[in-house]
């Protein structure tokens, strides 16, 4: 059991942390339209909660090593316990601004990034201790997270319609304070988990070969190259729907806040059965063939069906589907990550990867509540579900995604990172591991 331990803590505490986030996806949304009555404030929210998010993910990687994964997640987790909950506090004090409302969001998505990351590359360390495979161990990483959605989502919808969202934004502060409790109890002494003194020292010259290592390893595998982009437009699609576009929704077609949250409680749900299901069975199937009919599952009907719905029915079955595809991605977007990335570079290309993939959340909120402040929420959903529907066709359309069946030989990846190490040298003797690129349909 003792050897167990350290994953499982890393699991509660990730449980514990992603249940709070619901609580804030839903309840920032709610509270700015609520307050402000404009999609389009709700927009610019959204922008500045994510645009830091990429930021932390491009500059994070080369320096989570150096300082400690532990340290990086508890410390990423209490600067968000007290940016989310000044919110409230500040709102109750009748001296919250807008200003201060975007400040504080954006404090939250600089720091939350890296204590996601931090958490995430302990992964394969901590399935090897736990004596289980990488593939299993991140089908139960992403059950979790999507059970804790869901039960977050849930709360949240009864949070805001009995006390209102302040109370849901409270209560996800708690939450980050809880995790990094328990990550700093129960991984200390895990020597991925400290810091590595093998990394060197931190210096300009250095932190930009790594990052350089980490384009120059994404750009020469068109698979992994193709997954970031794909992934990058599907997160800002789905952070205009999960922002925007399903609030709106919701409070113009469905009732208000307790809907929006058993929607996605619903999806998460569903979410959490398809990574369960996922790791039980997958493996028995063809990867590409599983990721191209979940990422069309769990994409573009959600947008079609709210478009022309106004009742909850439709929708919550639509949510449902859609959930089970989307619990089926990340177990196979880890894996195919961790097959093809050697130990030595996973961080660097985890930061780039994360990046990459979160480069149009910030412009998906925002163009969301442009699009609906402007036009109406209809034309808003069909164009976001249209854009949606094409994107998830790259699997079908390049010859790239065929290699998504196969993984590499070892040798063959030593030899990619000893060559791009020649091209971009690193800092002597580190030691990297990253997360996969991972959608954020919700």
């Amino acid at each position: 059991m003792s050897r167990r331990r350290p994953f499982a803590a890393v699991l509660a505490a990730n449980t514990i942390s992603i249940a709070g986030s619901s609580l804030t996806l839903i309840g920032v949304p709610w509270f700015v339209l609520q307050t402000t009555g404009s999609a389009g404030r709700a927009g610019v929210v959204a922008f500045c909660a994510t645009l830091p998010v990429v930021v932390a993910a491009l500059v994070g990687g080369p320096v989570i090593d150096r300082i400690g994964r532990r340290r990086v997640s508890a410390a990423s987790d209490l600067i968000c316990a007290v940016s989310v909950g000044a919110i409230p506090l500040l709102h109750y004090a009748g001296a919250l601004e807008f200003w201060m409302l975007c400040a504080l969001m954006a404090v939250g998505g600089l720091v939350h990034t890296p204590g996601l990351t931090a958490r995430g590359v302990l992964l394969p360390d901590l399935a090897e201790h736990a004596g289980t495979t990488v593939t299993r161990a991140a089908s139960l990483y992403d059950a979790v997270s999507r059970g804790a959605r869901m039960i977050g989502a849930a709360l949240a919808g009864v949070l805001i319609a009995v006390f209102g969202a302040e109370s849901a934004l409270l209560l996800d502060s708690a939450t980050f304070a809880v995790s990094a409790l328990l990550v700093t109890a129960f991984l200390r002494g895990v020597p991925a988990a400290e810091p590595q003194r093998s990394a060197g020292k931190i210096s300009f010259a250095g932190y930009r070969a790594e990052l350089a290592e980490g384009w120059t390893f994404l750009s020469r595998s068109r698979l992994l190259a193709g997954i970031t982009v794909m992934v990058m437009m599907t997160n800002g699609l789905d952070q205009g729907w999960s922002a925007v576009l399903l609030p709106v929704h919701g409070r113009e077609a469905l009732g208000g806040a307790t809907a929006v949250g058993l929607l996605v409680s619903l999806f998460g749900g569903f979410a959490l059965l398809g990574a369960l299901l996922y790791g039980a069975w997958g493996e028995r199937f063809s990867r590409r063939t599983v990721y191209t009919t979940a990422f069309l599952l769990c994409g573009a009907p959600r947008y079609a069906v709210a478009a022309f719905t106004d009742t909850p029915l439709p929708l919550a079955v639509t949510m449902a589907l859609s959930g089970l595809g989307a619990g089926m991605l990340n177990p196979i977007l880890t894996t195919v990550l961790y097959e093809r990335v050697p130990d030595e570079l996973r961080s660097r290309v985890s930061g780039v990867t994360t990046a990459g993939c979160e480069l149009t959340m910030p412009l998906g909120g925002l163009a969301a509540g442009l699009l609906v402040d402007g036009f109406g929420a209809t034309p808003a959903l069909l164009l976001f579900g249209g854009v949606y529907l094409l994107t998830t066709l790259a699997p079908l359309l390049f010859p790239a995604w065929r290699t998504m069946e196969r993984a590499p030989e070892p040798a063959g990846s030593a030899g990619i990172a000893a060559e791009v190490s020649r091209t971009e040298p690193a800092l002597p003797g580190s030691a990297h591991e990253a997360t996969a690129p991972r959608p954020s349909a919700n």
